[in-house]
């Protein structure tokens, strides 16, 4: 017999749809009213303009900001289609498909939590789209919504899946940080081996991820040896070509250093920080998928990835919105009200910032505005931790079998 739904489900899936179209048709005339630039998406178009033409992809400097190409060769090859469109039509599905990837990337956290209300993906998507990180990436024309959707995807596949590992490979070979993703299934896979003897499923997956990223990086090698030489000889060396360490955009624990010591670059103090946090949140991680905790595994990757990353920009923090989802089906209901509160300020702003380097010169307040997503990534992970150690009423989840 068919089971038919209540009167009421019926009457809230279309209010969440109705008010979610609302608040997207609302972000697109703000955005559009606020006349976005959309410069990184003209610097993808202009790699892709360059790949075409046999040019020199990393001497390549390109908007009136003279911004230069800073991904690996094989982000441009799959940038070349971007040449044969007009520039408004390639801002009109930039912009479409940036909604689109926000809702998948919706429904994906919602089923990373266990949460399987249709009506929330309308629900949440609708507040979502204003949150700082993804207003920017929309605003820059983006990716980042893109690489979260394929690691998030990847990690929902089932052990033993013939497509486990293609997000994650692939996400890695068009910009290196998802690849702590591989490096954690491994860890993970080593773990249980010498535990129990069986880590089969996470070391299977971590090698599909290599796999995909070493034919990903291969294929680019082979239509781009030159610019590949380059890339992979020096230029993955060279975080300074992204920008500098201290810009206000840069939540990543380096430009929370180089703010706080008033430096360009801070160095020693930034390197003994990140190789401690990376080793902590990545044990977070580990611990977190052995016990079961899928969740809680691949949320303290993700924030620990963008902490120790040597530029982490306030819109790859798009992976607030499963942090934030998560604490709130849990028993953190304050810790998400606030995270949802730093993510959708829009304080980082506050400060001053721009031409003059202001940044090396922050004090008090703004120190501390400055450092917000930072502060709260590592926040999440010490609640991670103690989650894991002291697990309380209403945070337990289902356990993942290898």
């Amino acid at each position: 017999m068919t089971a038919i739904a209540p009167p009421g489900v019926h009457r809230r899936v279309p209010v969440a749809l109705g008010s979610c179209l609302v608040s997207f048709a609302a972000f697109w005339v703000a955005q559009r009213a606020a006349h976005v630039s959309m410069i990184d998406l003209m610097v993808y178009r202009a790699e892709g303009a360059t790949v075409r033409a046999g040019g020199d992809l990393y001497a390549l400097r390109t908007t009136a900001a003279r911004l230069p190409t800073t991904y690996p060769p094989f982000a441009a090859l799959l940038f070349t289609p971007l040449t044969l469109l007009d520039t408004a039509t390639m801002r009109i599905l930039a912009t479409a498909g940036n909604l689109a990837l926000l809702m998948v990337f919706v429904r994906l956290s919602l089923r990373l939590v266990g949460h399987a209300r249709v009506e929330s993906v309308w629900w949440v998507a609708a507040v979502a789209v204003w949150c700082e990180p993804v207003w920017t990436t929309l605003r820059y024309g983006q990716i980042n919504l893109l690489l979260a959707v394929l690691v998030l995807w990847d990690l929902s596949r089932r052990p033993g899946d013939r497509w486990a590992g293609v997000g994650i490979g692939l996400a890695a070979a068009v910009k290196l940080t998802p690849a702590l993703f591989a490096v954690f299934l491994l860890v993970t896979g080593v773990v249980a081996r010498r535990r129990h003897g069986s880590g089969g499923p996470w070391l299977r997956h971590a090698r599909g991820a290599a796999a995909w990223f070493i034919g990903a990086t291969l294929t680019a090698a082979a239509v781009l040896p030159y610019d590949s030489w380059r890339f992979w000889s020096r230029m993955v060396f060279a975080a300074g070509r992204v920008g500098y360490a201290e810009d206000t955009a840069n939540q990543a624990l380096r430009g929370v250093l180089a703010r706080l010591l008033h430096t360009p670059e801070p160095g020693a103090a930034w390197m003994v920080t990140a190789a401690v946090v990376g080793v902590a949140g990545l044990g977070v991680a580990v611990a977190a998928e052995l016990d079961g905790r899928r969740a809680w595994a691949v949320t303290s990757c993700a924030v620990t990835a963008l902490l120790v990353s040597p530029v982490s920009w306030s819109h790859h923090w798009v992976w607030c919105l499963p942090v934030v989802l998560l604490l709130g089906t849990h028993a953190y209901r304050a810790a998400a009200v606030s995270a949802l509160l730093v993510f959708s300020s829009y304080a980082l702003w506050w400060v001053p910032h721009g031409a003059g380097r202001h940044e090396l010169r922050q004090s008090g307040i703004e120190l501390t505005l400055s450092a917000l997503y930072g502060t709260a990534g590592c926040l999440f992970l010490l609640i991670a931790g103690v989650t894991l150690r002291n697990p309380g009423p209403g945070q337990d989840a289902p356990k993942i079998k290898p």
